[in-house]
């Protein structure tokens, strides 16, 4: 994947506020970041990156998706279930306000 300045900018600042950027082999053509047990997909815009779909919890090392279930809220992957407990879910809402806040547009 080809970067413009932009773009390799806002990576930096990603990086300076402990985030890794992560590559997602189902996700090739997104960039993945990653703090803790937190991940979010970029898409490349001109002026830097976008979030695709949302941030999420990870189940070992994978993307999962957050569900409300009859017994309570969970952090699904395949066949795995994660209870999304207060604690984890306060790591990702952090994880995903930091994210936003760093994507924004720098003057």
């Amino acid at each position: 994947m080809e970067l413009n300045a932009q773009q390799v900018a806002v990576l930096d600042r990603l990086r300076s506020h402990g985030m890794d950027v992560v590559a997602f082999p189902m996700y090739e053509s997104l960039v993945g970041v990653k703090r803790g047990n937190c991940a979010a997909l970029l898409t490349p815009e001109e002026s830097g990156f976008r979030v695709y779909g949302s941030p999420s919890y990870l189940i070992d090392g994978q993307l999962s998706a957050h569900t409300i279930q009859s017994d309570g809220h969970w952090f699904v992957r395949k066949n795995q279930k994660l209870e999304a407990t207060s604690q984890r879910r306060a790591e990702l809402d952090s994880f995903a306000a930091d994210l936003a806040e760093i994507l924004l547009p720098v003057a």
